[in-house]
């Protein structure tokens, strides 16, 4: 098992390599140019004396050879360079939002876990009937409705809920605050865009988990374990269920990577100042090296998650086991 991992570790170097590669060149073949850009959001002519001497600085008329082993280089020592739009350094940039971001993915991923888990496995016990039907509506529903207009659908229906009552309308907080500093301000926050995220999330974990749990159930071993007279519920949660999670592990695992860079509309409809918006403006303004900073976190996440997924199957699964 240990050499699994480190074997997968090490694996990960020429992966991460070849992503660096394949972002950074291609990023250099899309049209714009960020001195351009940015001399034109000043409001001042674009001499191209001034665009040479922003390029300069940036360090675009350096080699790409050169640039490439400057971007790389920077992993080694820790710097991953300046927003060519802010100036700022880039994990200040990104630490700013990757708090609220990681936030966000976890709270959306216990609200899908805690409806995906149960009701899959109730629709499977129940097949064909309307509890089944129910959660199979529940579940098409959630695939159906985009998270954004789930979204919107949350902050009138709070606006005319507080309105009616209160006789004031009440929107969530915009400014974001620590967990740690404001628990109840964080809480009200970010549970809302939790929900409209979980909700289609947990959607296709139920139907995954719907299936699996069908598909063990037919089994010989839990035929054999009814045969010999365990109660059901033993059936069902010794037997069946951890067998069954192998595939809603890797759904709900991976969704969990996605969400973490990629919530952009969810982001703009609960104005959140996340990855998602932070990618949105650094494509705008042709910041190459914030884009492809974010670009490998994201390529980072998936491969880090790919490894815990791998790493759960043998403890989920006993049969399974590492050469």
């Amino acid at each position: 098992m240990y050499a699994y991992i480190v074997k997968r570790v090490l694996l990960m170097i020429p992966t991460l390599f070849g992503a660096a590669v394949l972002v950074f060149f291609l990023l250099r073949l899309l049209p714009g140019d960020v001195c351009e850009v940015r001399l034109a959001g000043t409001g001042l002519y674009a001499d191209p004396r001034d665009i040479a001497l922003c390029r300069e600085e940036l360090g675009l008329d350096d080699p790409l050879a050169t640039q490439f082993v400057d971007f790389v280089g920077g992993y080694l020592t820790g710097d991953l360079g300046k927003s060519m739009w802010t100036g700022q350094p880039i994990e200040y940039e990104i630490g700013l939002r990757f708090k609220l971001s990681l936030q966000l993915a976890i709270m959306a991923t216990l609200v899908a876990v805690a409806f995906a888990i149960p009701l899959g496995i109730i629709s499977a016990v129940k097949q064909d009937t309307w509890i089944d039907y129910a959660v199979r509506t529940f579940s098409i529903a959630g695939i159906a409705i985009p998270s954004f207009w789930l979204g919107i659908m949350i902050i009138l229906g709070l606006l005319i809920v507080t309105q009616k009552l209160f006789g004031a309308g009440w929107m969530p907080p915009i400014n974001y605050v620590s967990p740690f500093e404001d628990p109840l301000g964080n809480l009200a926050q970010l549970i809302w865009p939790a929900v409209a995220t979980g909700y289609r999330y947990s959607a296709v974990a139920t139907r995954m988990t719907r299936s699996a749990m069908l598909e063990v159930l037919r089994e010989d071993y839990v035929r054999t374990a009814r045969a010999k007279g365990l109660v059901e519920k033993l059936i069902i949660n010794r037997h069946a269920l951890k067998n069954a999670l192998l595939p809603v592990v890797t759904i709900i695992a991976i969704e969990f990577a996605f969400l973490i860079g990629g919530l952009v509309v969810t982001e703009q409809v609960f104005n959140l100042n996340g990855l998602g918006k932070l990618f949105v403006d650094a494509v705008g303004n042709q910041d190459f090296a914030l884009t492809q900073q974010l670009v490998m976190l994201v390529v980072l996440i998936f491969v880090l998650t790919n490894l815990v997924i791998d790493i759960l199957y043998a403890w989920l699964d006993p049969r399974i086991r590492y050469a």
